[in-house]
Formats: structure tokens, C-alpha cells, sequence
């Protein structure tokens, strides 16, 4: 299932990957995501889509 909502999304970083939603790790993730030449970005946009990597990064900004 693609989180659709902060809240979906935040349950399945903490709870199935268990990952802390530290700022630290959100920092280093945006620095990733914000960057479109990055091959790690450009996979993760053909993957889930566009609208998805501008949901993600719009939820690393909340943390």
C-alpha cells in the first residue's frame, strides 16, 4: 500500500521499517529527494510517481 496521508505514511516508516522520524533523518532524506539529478531520486519518481516523491517530501518537511 502507497501512504496516501502523513499519518499512513509516518505508521509505516515507525512501525514496519522501523525507522526513528528523527530530524536527522529527515534532513539527510530531503537532501536525496530534493535533488532531481540524484539517481536514487530519479528511480524512486519512475517507481511511485511524482505526485508520490512530492508527498514525501512535503511529510519529511513536518517532521
Amino acid at each position: 500500500m502507497i501512504p496516501q496521508t502523513f499519518e499512513q505514511w509516518k505508521q509505516c516508516i515507525v512501525n514496519d521499517c522501523r525507522i526513528d522520524l528523527t530530524t536527522e533523518f529527515a534532513e539527510r532524506r530531503l537532501t536525496v529527494y530534493q535533488d532531481e539529478t540524484n539517481p536514487e531520486t530519479r528511480r524512486f519518481a519512475e517507481l511511485y510517481g511524482e505526485q508520490h516523491l512530492q508527498n514525501i517530501i512535503r511529510w519529511l518537511k513536518q517532521v
